[in-house]
């Protein structure tokens, strides 16, 4: 059956030319088009579409399924490591910003340009990555959707030795730098609003009183990293 359809969406849906990028993306044609459809369909998009699916449920899905096999992936990697280094390994994988840098590189931008109304955000990449883990995971089970992600994405996008020494973790630097030289500091949120019918996040670092930095995000956390780079930058200190 999943043959079938498979070729009735390569060759005579509707949706034809999406099955064909996905197939350049992923390698692989899918049987459950719709569901790969809903994987780029962001809630922003609800205003125009009342009662359309998002891929918010499959981004749940997907995101605690590569949690798993990042983790399996990590553990029989890395045999004489302790839990620390695991858990540090696991959260710079899955991290938003790590996600957002895969899903470009693989192009899912080009599709989800195609369903996105207005801007288009970094963490909307991301999203979508997720999302597709979990299409991918109802298509073909755990044991193939783990092979495909470790083959196809943690090897062929990651560079897992400079992962090992790389901290790009701007906001735990920051609050470690302050700490030793007797700063007080503070991560403020100034403001939160509708851009483009998403909620928004303006953010600023306040050390000993005093607003250093503020930068904009659809999510508060990188909005707070993206802040804190910029006063590490100002006040040179080295990452």
């Amino acid at each position: 059956m999943d043959t079938i359809r498979r070729f009735y969406n390569y060759y005579i849906s509707e949706d034809k030319e999406l099955t064909r990028r996905l197939k350049q993306i992923l390698g692989f044609t899918p049987a459950r088009l719709n569901l790969f459809k809903t994987a780029f369909y962001h809630k922003s998009m609800t205003n125009e579409t009342p009662g359309k699916a998002t891929n918010e449920r499959l981004e749940y899905l997907g995101d605690a399924i590569l949690s798993t096999i990042v983790a399996e992936y990590l553990f029989k990697k890395y045999p004489n490591k302790d839990e620390g280094f695991l858990t540090k390994m696991r959260s710079k994988i899955v991290k938003r910003q790590t996600l957002n840098e895969i899903a470009d590189n693989m192009g899912l931008d080009v599709i989800l340009s195609d369903y996105s109304l207005g801007k288009m955000s970094s963490s909307m990449l991301g999203n979508a990555l997720e999302a597709l883990v979990g299409a991918i995971y109802i298509e073909f089970g755990y044991d193939k959707t783990k092979d495909y992600i470790i083959k196809n994405i943690l090897m062929r996008y990651l560079n897992m030795t400079e992962l090992e020494t790389k901290d790009d973790n701007h906001k735990s630097q920051l609050l470690e730098w302050c700490q030793k030289n007797g700063k007080e500091i503070n991560f403020t949120t100034l403001a939160k609003f509708k851009l483009d019918k998403r909620d928004c996040f303006k953010v600023a670092v306040v050390i000993d009183g005093v607003e250093m930095a503020t930068s904009e995000d659809f999510n508060k956390k990188s909005a707070e990293q993206a802040a804190a780079s910029k006063v590490m930058q100002k006040l040179n200190i080295a990452e």
